[in-house]
């Protein structure tokens, strides 16, 4: 079948697939945090972002109640996503685009065009690239800074957003407040 070699291998076995489909949601972290060989997820941040992409992805899935096959080739097209951002730098632009080319080679466009049974019916589809838009390419920016940024230049960019966010509330504190209402305020303006 032609459409086999689109999302091939698969990154993820039919047996971790059927074994995280028996798992509650810190289960199916587990086996992703052991599958990914995610060692330090206390104390690194792009790990704990990638287990939280991979894992809220499988849960999306699940909900869609897809076949062991669609769970297959639907982690494989997250996989696949990630390292067109990672590995080829891939801009937002040209990710749409070659999500739009996949989908078209294993959607159902491509069931009309070879009368051969697709992977994914339009609804599937459908869903498939709403929640990419609003997993990955909503927040697209995010993932290229994890990527390509040091963590010098994270650690600095999180120094002066405290700061200029202490200034910024500050600044919207009357002046005549005695100091020890001033950081009420604050801490008032400050709290989510």
């Amino acid at each position: 079948q032609e459409h086999d070699k689109f999302l091939s291998p698969d990154f993820l076995s039919v047996a971790q697939i059927t074994e995280m489909l028996a798992e509650d949601i810190d289960g199916v972290q587990q086996k992703f945090a052991t599958f990914l060989n995610f060692k330090n997820l206390k104390t690194c941040l792009k790990e704990a972002i990638l287990l939280d992409y991979y894992v809220s992805g499988f849960l999306w899935a699940r909900g869609m109640d897809f076949s062991v096959l669609q769970y297959s080739k639907f982690m494989t097209l997250l996989d696949v996503m990630l390292h067109n951002l990672r590995a080829l730098h891939m801009s937002l632009k040209d990710s749409l685009q070659w999500l739009g080319e996949v989908m078209a080679e294993i959607g159902p466009a491509h069931l009309q065009k070879h009368k051969k049974r697709s992977i994914f019916d339009i609804k599937q589809a459908n869903a498939i690239t709403d929640y990419l838009k609003i997993s990955l390419f909503q927040h697209y920016k995010l993932y290229e800074f994890l990527f390509y940024s040091t963590r010098e230049e994270i650690v600095i960019g999180a120094e002066s957003g405290t700061h200029l966010g202490m200034s910024v509330l500050q600044s919207r504190i009357p002046r005549s407040l005695p100091p020890a209402c001033s950081l009420l305020l604050i801490a008032r303006l400050a709290a989510p």
